[in-house]
């Protein structure tokens, strides 16, 4: 855990952040993606280089992810943290910020953009899921097994489970609260927020990416830029990028910062026990810095 580790109660779970950089920097929250931490390797390198920019940076477990607290509730896990941040933002006297993240930070930044625009100056996403493969694939990842789990053996099984994305075993294990938390919450209720959740994962021809309609971007009046997906990446395609570059008007599309294949190598790292899957996000600096100050 970092020694500059806050933490603030929120609907009844703690959250835990950072702030890093000046006080008077511009503010930025940068969300990494599954459900992995801020501590995860990649994120802290890239905030320390908008730190070096001048930004005052967010970090923050969400709920489901690092030394936070197990929530469960709203429409979506996205739409969940979106009001866990706005709440957030309130308890540290941020008003307004940019809003910035990748893959599931990704969405969990346009949901929070859409449900709260007042609250952002400008939004930047990368590694955007959507399409079939991803998204049928992150029911896989979030939900599936859950569901099977919790009918089969009950909520001390889903405190026993493992995953590829940070599991429910993990964050019981990083925060001890947890696995009463899930006990409390209990089977029927977890089985029940698991098929709510499922319904974003379920591909339909008019969403570009998990849980968010079509129609609903053209409420994102922000200045957007989106990074391109890469050319051979199933977890973050390339379509998908342009599609969300196409539903948000006036939005700015470029080229990846990092190698082409930067997120099939990163997931080699992962599997070889190396990396990071967010790795190569650091990359991505200097076009940040550069879409924050325009």
């Amino acid at each position: 855990m970092h020694v500059s580790n806050q933490q603030v109660e929120i609907n009844g779970g703690v959250v835990v952040y950072e702030l890093l950089g000046p006080e008077d920097g511009r503010p930025v929250v940068l969300t990494p993606g599954g459900r992995f931490s801020k501590d995860q390797g990649g994120v802290h390198e890239l905030a320390e280089k908008l730190v070096a920019g001048g930004k005052r940076v967010l970090l923050w477990d969400r709920p489901n992810c690092g030394q936070s607290d197990i929530q469960l509730f709203g429409d979506s896990e996205s739409h969940m943290r979106a009001e866990t941040l706005a709440k957030l933002l309130d308890a540290v006297g941020i008003e307004k910020l940019v809003v910035a993240g990748g893959s599931g930070g990704a969405r969990d930044s346009i949901v929070f953009a859409l449900q709260y625009p007042e609250r952002v100056e400008k939004l930047a996403v990368w590694h955007v899921v959507g399409g079939t493969f991803s998204t049928m694939s992150l029911a896989g990842v979030y939900i599936l097994n859950e569901i099977r789990t919790v009918k089969a053996a009950g909520i001390e099984a889903v405190i026993k489970m493992k995953g590829i994305a940070g599991s429910w075993s993990e964050l019981c294990q990083n925060n001890p609260r947890n696995a009463d938390r899930l006990r409390a919450i209990g089977a029927d209720e977890f089985e029940r927020t698991m098929y709510r959740w499922l319904n974003a994962f379920i591909p339909k021809p008019n969403e570009a990416i998990p849980g968010v309609p079509d129609y609903q971007f053209a409420d994102l009046t922000v200045p957007t830029m989106v990074i391109r997906g890469g050319e051979n990446d199933i977890d973050h395609p390339k379509r998908t990028s342009y599609e969300v570059h196409a539903l948000i008007k006036g939005s700015k599309l470029i080229e990846p910062p990092w190698p082409e294949d930067a997120w099939e190598q990163a997931v080699k790292g992962v599997v070889a026990g190396t990396g990071s899957h967010f790795d190569p996000w650091p990359d991505a600096a200097d076009a940040l810095l550069d879409f924050f100050d325009e």
